[in-house]
């Protein structure tokens, strides 16, 4: 669904919702802290009275889950709906997720139940719910995997994508990694740059990373370099106008190498700038940069 454009007057709606223990309290403070109205545990009925247009709200946050007395996906999906077709809000659905694995350490330190498993395995709380949240997290406008996430870069996500100042309808998140260390969970486009010349086996450079110039200049002597980034930029120029008019707010580029260091950063600061002479608003992360080399 296309989201309408933001206006001045628009009030922002930020609907929570996701598996227990992922982290959605933690990403209902952090948009308090932002400047929202923060309101947990909503019952789906009174999330229009929540938002009915006073002058008053500028932005709301609304947790929502399957601690809720009505919970039902279907009827939040049909309220999500309904607030979508008002011209005055814009309305965004957040989803927190977490491989189940971290969530049973988290119930296990915390020593707290499940709400569907109080006299069962936690698995089985956590496998109920997911059924019952499967047709929400097709429909989310964003969802955050926390899997691999401090609270301290969960906040520092939020606001880099929520913050109340006038936001661009599609940012592109471009960030580098290494394959070595997993993928990225939240990208969207992955692509693939270790068959390019590796610095790790030049000794001089093997310390420096994809900013340093010498690095830079070693990648580029590779003959494959230049063809690739060529048919990487007219892949993603018609593509980004397309998920933007699909209602798509951010768009993840993740590019990888082996470790993170060398050939997927410098590849990552090319495309950056690349984007930002395109116009395009951007986020430029390295996930693995100060991983250090073996």
């Amino acid at each position: 669904m296309t989201q309408p454009n933001l206006t001045l007057t628009d009030t922002q709606v930020v609907l929570i919702t996701g598996i227990s223990g992922a982290g959605k309290s933690s990403a209902l403070k952090a948009l308090e802290d932002l400047g929202y109205e923060a309101i947990d545990n909503v019952p789906i009925s009174l999330i229009p009275r929540l938002v009915a247009a006073d002058g008053d709200i500028r932005a709301i946050a609304i947790g929502v889950d399957i601690r809720t007395r009505d919970f039902d996906a279907d009827a939040f999906l049909r309220e999500l709906k309904l607030l979508g077709t008002r011209g005055d809000l814009d309305v965004r659905m957040l989803f927190i997720d977490c491989s189940d694995d971290i969530l049973i350490e988290r119930f296990g330190e915390t020593r707290r139940r499940h709400p569907l498993a109080s006299d069962r395995p936690i698995s089985d709380g956590l496998k109920q719910e997911r059924e019952l949240l499967a047709p929400l997290t097709q429909r989310a406008d964003m969802v955050i995997d926390t899997t691999e996430m401090h609270a301290r870069a969960l906040k520092q996500l939020l606001q880099e994508r929520f913050a109340l100042s006038g936001r661009p309808e599609l940012t592109i998140c471009l960030t580098s990694f290494g394959f070595k260390n997993g993928l990225p969970r939240d990208a969207d486009l992955v692509f693939d740059v270790r068959f390019l010349r590796n610095p790790h086996y030049e000794p001089n450079l093997r310390s420096k990373t994809g900013r340093d110039s010498s690095v830079a200049d070693f990648i580029e002597r590779d003959d494959g370099l230049e063809t690739f980034f060529g048919n990487l930029t007219t892949l993603l120029q018609p593509l980004i106008p397309r998920y933007a008019a699909e209602g798509k707010s951010y768009l993840t580029v993740a590019i990888g190498c082996t470790g993170g260091r060398h050939r997927s950063v410098y590849m990552a600061e090319r495309l950056a700038d690349w984007l930002g002479d395109q116009g395009h608003s951007l986020q430029l992360r390295h996930r693995d940069l100060e991983i250090t080399e073996k």
